[in-house]
């Protein structure tokens, strides 16, 4: 019995021993991890943002008079240039009083031709006979005062009485000279302030015909601008009325993505940066250019808006589309690139790689990140060209721990089989059964 018992405990020390070895030696194990090199190449920095695509230019057709449409010359959709005709309005009333207006300038020009042209007005005639008396009056004074002066020198005639020819003299002299002033006037003065009253009433109805003829040219519609119709509301007999929109004139040959991007990414944002914009809808691809960036920021959302504009000819990108913007900023050359699934979380903070060497000994750097561009992320600081870092199995391993480099493994392709055919394993199982 003892011996029994001697033999099962020395079994039990073997078996125990084994299942210990067998433990260190699953600890020991090298993680398999996937690697891949440092490379150097280009990598553009990128500020990406959301937008909506807009179109380049946009008009809305005010009709500028309230009036009833006769007819619309284009649809919802046409393309159209810049002056062409798209509606006419009913213009019957606003035709007859420009041919009345007309009558009136035509009436105004006639009087001012009579004005100019007619003979002296009676105010004149009476201002030249008021002369004539005047002259003849001083000529008969001066006569009378000269022949009692001489009478007075011959001692003929008393004083008093050439001192009365003496004041009657001097009043014919202030009456011709004053009726000589009024002609004067009236013949200067009075004339052309005739001829520019005729004047203004010639330019009152110009104006009043002028008006007229705006009035008229208001109810043919143009286009202000080359685009396509991408609104017709009304429809003929409709009123347009002014301050509402006849229809919407888009320029699409260009579209514009309006983004917005905060203060600390938009710092680096210029007018003419290359950018790209994605589609939503269906990840299509356009190349375009930043035309515009706002000079203020918005104060509630403290974003930036900026313009890319791309273009349209093809007219393939719909206004009011869903975009994806990618800024250029900063094209980089000969930067060190790692996979972005090769960046493991630091020790302390930050961020680090698994650096593998010759011996398939991991290290552990920290590692300063530069810009993203798809599936790759520059490396500042931390790791060489050429170098190895882990990018599949890193988490867990710890620093200078042993590992073991393995490729990845290619999918294998699957043979499209059909439904109803069952797998040869299954079917070697069922030959396998016996036949009731």
């Amino acid at each position: 019995m003892k011996r029994y018992f001697s033999l099962l405990g020395a079994a039990c020390l073997i078996v125990a021993g084994g299942c210990s070895k067998k433990q260190e030696a699953e600890v020991e194990a090298p993680a398999p991890v996937q690697v891949a090199a440092v490379t150097e190449d280009t990598i553009r920095k990128s500020v990406t943002a959301d937008g909506t695509l807009f179109p380049v230019d946009q008009w809305n057709v005010m009709p500028k008079i309230t009036a009833p449409v006769q007819r619309f010359l284009v649809n919802r959709g046409d393309a159209v240039r810049k002056d062409q005709l798209l509606a006419v309005l009913e213009n019957k009333d606003l035709v007859a009083t420009a041919a009345s207006n007309k009558g009136q300038v035509e009436q105004a020009q006639a009087n001012l031709e009579n004005t100019e042209l007619a003979s002296i007005p009676e105010s004149i005639v009476k201002a030249q006979s008021d002369v004539e008396s005047g002259q003849e009056q001083f000529d008969a004074a001066k006569k009378v005062l000269e022949s009692r002066q001489k009478l007075l020198q011959e001692g003929a005639l008393a004083r008093r009485l050439v001192d009365e020819a003496a004041v009657q003299f001097a009043q014919a002299k202030a009456q011709l000279e004053t009726a000589k002033e009024h002609l004067r006037t009236l013949q200067t003065a009075g004339k052309q302030a005739q001829i520019n009253q005729a004047k203004a009433q010639v330019t009152a109805a110009q104006g009043q015909l002028r008006s007229a003829e705006a009035q008229v040219a208001y109810t043919e519609v143009r286009s202000p601008g080359t685009g396509i119709i991408a609104e017709r509301p009304l429809y003929p007999g409709d009123i347009a009325a002014t301050g509402t929109p006849l229809m919407v004139v888009m320029d699409v040959a260009r579209a514009v993505a309006r983004v917005n991007v905060p203060v600390a990414d938009a710092t680096g944002i210029k007018v003419g940066q290359p950018a790209t914009v994605t589609l939503v809808e269906n990840a299509q691809e356009v190349p375009g250019k930043v035309t515009v960036v706002s000079p203020a920021t918005d104060p509630n959302s403290a974003t930036v808006q900026v313009w890319v504009t791309v273009d349209n000819s093809g007219r393939t990108l719909k206004v009011g589309a869903a975009v994806h913007v990618a800024i250029v900023t900063e094209t980089i050359k000969n930067a060190m690139l790692v996979p972005t699934a090769a960046i493991l979380p630091g020790e302390t903070g930050g961020t680090a790689v698994l650096v593998i060497d010759a011996q398939q000994v991991a290290h552990r750097r920290a590692v300063q990140l530069g810009p993203r561009q798809g599936d790759k992320v520059q490396v500042l600081t931390g790791v060489l060209p050429r170098e190895d870092v882990v990018v599949v199995g890193g988490m867990g391993v710890d620093d200078k721990a042993k590992v073991k480099v393995v490729e990845a493994k290619a999918p294998e392709a699957e043979e499209d089989q059909p439904e109803d055919a069952a797998p040869a394993k299954d079917q070697k199982k069922d030959e396998a059964k016996p036949k009731k």
